[in-house]
């Protein structure tokens, strides 16, 4: 008598596709790059771009709304017409039944100048996967700070449940966090490594991650994209053998730096990875106009902070420790540089990380940097 078949494995059922999760993460890195003033506003037009991604407007009922719990919806909706935005007062009806339109006009833009394009499919899978993943038991009632924090988690999260917190969860965001943990939405939070609760398994965005294991994924077919190799110490040492001296006495630096005391691995990593530059989306663009129109004096501070930095590290502050000590978002950070380093305000060995400097602009304004001899 032949033996019955054997059973497989359940297989983990993904409401996005690998792509479609990069659909998602654009969207979220597309709202947090709004110049919005509360979370509430945010997860308001996380909501309602997806729905209007395509072609600008969209239709949105009052109750949809008052599922969000928000702390301030006047304030919210008030924050998004001041972009623009077309938003009918009856979205705050409470008796309206009837779903309102609203115009949101950048995406209605074309194809070349368009924030956010995505096709149909992925515009609807993804509408599905913000819809499900704000109605997720472990994340139904809670503030919309803490919303929008699941979000992101679940967007930036592997098919194992790992993830690294985005460069562009909002700051607000932060403070849900060990909210989350308690009420098991995260089962492991340490600095910016994060893990998901189980029941969150079929929402996540299925980005590779480092802690996820070397066996196949919990699905049919390949998906994981390989991660570059760890550069060994051996590999570490050879590499700075072979730099130019400039760039080895400055990798060595940052390597020796008792006050940032970066781990090796990061440093060597940084040093040895291939640094990649691409013209930034028109909306990061838009929302670094709108930064720089509310921070004048930014290059000055920028020069200053570097001089700084410099004199107390024995080397150059990172894109992200300059803009972190300043206070500057960390989602514009790499155009807000880019634009310092193109007027001269700061200086840098090209795609040589940790070596920013004041440059020509700064020099002019008499900040400059100390001879070694005289910090020493």
């Amino acid at each position: 008598m032949p033996k019955p078949a054997a059973h497989s494995a359940p297989v983990a059922s993904f409401l996005l596709t690998i792509p479609q999760g990069h659909a998602a993460r654009r969207l979220l890195s597309y709202t947090a790059t709004l110049p919005l003033s509360s979370p509430d506003a945010q997860l308001l037009a996380v909501v309602i771009t997806i729905r209007a991604a395509r072609g600008g407007t969209a239709r949105i009922g009052a109750a949809a709304v008052r599922e969000l719990r928000l702390d301030d919806a006047y304030r919210a909706v008030a924050d998004l017409r001041a972009l623009g935005w077309q938003l009918p007062d009856r979205l705050l009806d409470l008796d309206a039944d009837a779903p309102a339109l609203v115009t949101v006009p950048p995406l209605a833009a074309g194809p070349d100048d368009h924030p956010l394009p995505l096709g149909k499919d992925p515009r609807s899978r993804v509408s599905g996967w913000t819809a499900r993943t704000l109605t997720a038991p472990l994340l139904t009632g809670t503030p919309p700070a803490a919303q929008l924090a699941g979000l992101f988690l679940a967007g930036h999260a592997s098919a194992h449940l790992n993830g690294t917190l985005p460069d562009d969860l909002p700051r607000a965001c932060r403070d849900h966090l060990p909210g989350l943990v308690t009420s098991g939405f995260l089962t492991h939070l340490d600095d910016d490594l994060y893990r998901l609760g189980s029941s969150m398994r079929n929402l996540v965005g299925r980005l590779p991650h480092r802690a996820d294991p070397d066996d196949s994924p919990p699905r049919k077919g390949p998906w994981k994209v390989p991660c570059p190799a760890r550069t060994t110490r051996a590999e570490w040492a050879q590499w700075k053998q072979e730099a130019r001296p400039t760039v080895r006495q400055n990798a060595e630096a940052v390597e020796r730096c008792t006050v940032c005391r970066l781990p090796r691995a990061q440093v060597a990593a940084a040093f040895t990875a291939t640094r990649y530059t691409s013209r930034a989306p028109r909306h990061v663009r838009d929302a670094y106009d709108a930064w720089k129109e509310r921070n004048p004096g930014h290059s000055l501070q920028a020069a200053q902070a570097t001089a700084v930095f410099r004199t107390r590290h024995g080397h150059g502050p990172s894109y992200g420790q300059l803009c972190s000590s300043l206070g500057w978002p960390r989602t514009l950070r790499s155009i807000i540089v880019e634009r310092l380093l193109a007027d001269r305000w700061l200086a840098e060995i090209p795609s040589v990380p940790w070596t920013l400097r004041p440059g020509e602009t700064a020099a002019a304004h008499g900040i400059l940097l100390q001879p070694r001899a005289a910090r020493e």
